[in-house]
């Protein structure tokens, strides 16, 4: 009963140290340092940036083009001796020119929507990207606890067989056992000594992984609880299929492939542009000019047919992906569930075990002490108990990790819906800053200037 005892200790020990938040790590405070730590989502931000930037270079070619050259000529180098001449023949000239598209039936209309459907795009894509950062938080934050908890369970087997050990020689030394129970107990230790530092090593893994997923090491986690479930499979699929990232995202890629449908339908029109021009010369006159110009291709050997029909195709593709991931997504919400449930009745058969477990191996050491159980039966016995524990403590992590499996499933594992303690990225931003395609010398233009610095910083 005295090894039982210390086996019980060593456990209730274990359970304080890991399910105690007094002065400990908590899930959501990993979950909000791997948001601000990740350098993926930085890189997707970035971008999702640059996609902005594409809308005001869509809005930018429906503005007129001023433009400047400057030019020197020799009108005369066919003389006896032109460099003589040189002087005389040169002069200079200044030319300032202006281009305007002035009408295209709205093809460049319809490049910046197309533009703006993927910037939305974009923007999910960067969702998706939150919720795999979050997701491998999650799983690092839990690997941790489970090898943590693998780890105690092992010393304290260690330490409980060391017990037997002792009590195994004693016996021994008094006549009251072979050498062979004293050899078994030997073996077991050392196979125990073992097995603890394969799961100190697993454990070593398990920081390591968390220290990148999360930007800082481990301390002190506390135990994380499992996300509420409240929908039923159905409701799930169909919350999914509206409001999961993937699903957004190639909604707005299917219209921007619509649109450039739309827009390549309109490359044979014509365009009218406006064209002007002022030249000033060193001999101090000038010209001007200004003309509005009607034009568009007859022929250009097929090309621009050949992209229409890829647009289609494009346009093809993106519906087809849109289908696909709908279905996938759909099937993630049943596993995600049914993982869920599998891992729930795994907890509950394990605490039955366990519960069955204690019984057999205390019941299993009072009678090795009357004389009724060997040595080894109390060793298989106290076995039976670790790995029942051990499993236990595996199904109760599983449990967890599916529950939030479910939440990326439904495209619900954000910051927004966690309510985490961050300082939220705002897609908006910087849109709002470019899409009018400011100049440097703008209030905007000074403004973007000022995210760039801090950006750089």
């Amino acid at each position: 009963m005295r090894i039982a005892r210390s086996l019980f200790a060593s456990l209730l020990i274990a359970s304080s140290v890991f399910g105690s938040s007094a002065s400990a790590d908590t899930l959501s405070g990993a979950l909000s340092r791997a948001y601000e730590n990740s350098g993926l989502l930085e890189q997707n931000r970035a971008t999702l940036r640059a996609a902005d930037e594409n809308v005001a270079q869509a809005v930018s070619r429906l503005r007129p083009v001023l433009s400047w050259s400057a030019s020197a000529l020799n009108n005369n180098l066919t003389g006896a001796n032109p460099l003589a001449d040189f002087d005389s023949n040169f002069s200079t000239s200044l030319s300032l020119n202006l281009n305007w598209l002035l009408y295209d039936f709205g093809a460049s209309d319809l490049a910046v929507e197309a533009q703006k459907q993927t910037v939305l795009a974009t923007r999910e894509a960067l969702v998706s990207v939150e919720q795999q950062v979050l997701q491998r938080a999650v799983a690092a934050y839990l690997s941790v606890l489970r090898d943590q908890q693998f780890v105690s369970l092992r010393e304290s087997n260690v330490r409980l067989i060391a017990e037997e050990l002792r009590a195994a020689e004693e016996r021994f030394n008094l006549g009251e056992t072979t050498r062979t129970s004293v050899a078994l107990a030997e073996a077991r230790l050392a196979s125990a000594r073992s097995l603890l530092a394969v799961a100190r090593g697993n454990l070593v893994r398990a920081e390591q992984e968390y220290q990148v997923a999360v930007g800082a090491m481990p301390r002190n986690l506390a135990q994380a609880p499992a996300s509420p479930v409240s929908l039923s499979v159905d409701a799930a699929k169909a919350y999914a299929v509206r409001h999961h990232p993937q699903i957004k995202q190639l909604q707005y890629s299917v219209s921007a492939s619509e649109l450039a449908l739309e827009r390549a339908s309109l490359a044979m029109r014509p365009q009218v542009q406006l064209n002007s021009g002022i030249t000033l010369r060193d001999d101090g006159t000038e010209s001007s000019n200004i003309s509005v110009t009607v034009g568009g291709p007859l022929y250009n050997g097929g090309a621009m047919q050949s992209q229409m029909r890829q647009a289609r195709h494009q346009l093809d593709s993106a519906r087809a992906g849109l289908h696909i991931a709908v279905q996938n997504i759909e099937q993630n919400v049943v596993v995600a569930y049914a993982n869920y449930d599998v891992a729930g009745a795994a907890r509950d058969a394990y605490e039955q075990q366990v519960a069955a477990a204690e019984v057999v191996f205390e019941g299993t050491r009072e009678e090795a002490s009357l004389g009724a159980r060997t040595m080894l039966d109390v060793l298989t016995a106290e076995q039976d108990l670790l790995d029942a524990r051990a499993n236990l403590v595996s199904a109760q992590i599983d449990e967890i990790l599916a529950s939030y499996s479910i939440l990326a499933a439904l495209g619900s594992l954000t910051v927004d819906h966690l309510d985490l303690s961050v300082q939220r990225f705002d897609p908006e931003a910087y849109y709002e800053l470019v899409k009018s395609a400011p100049i440097a010398s703008s209030a905007r233009g000074q403004a973007l200037d000022r995210v760039l610095s801090a950006i750089g910083d």
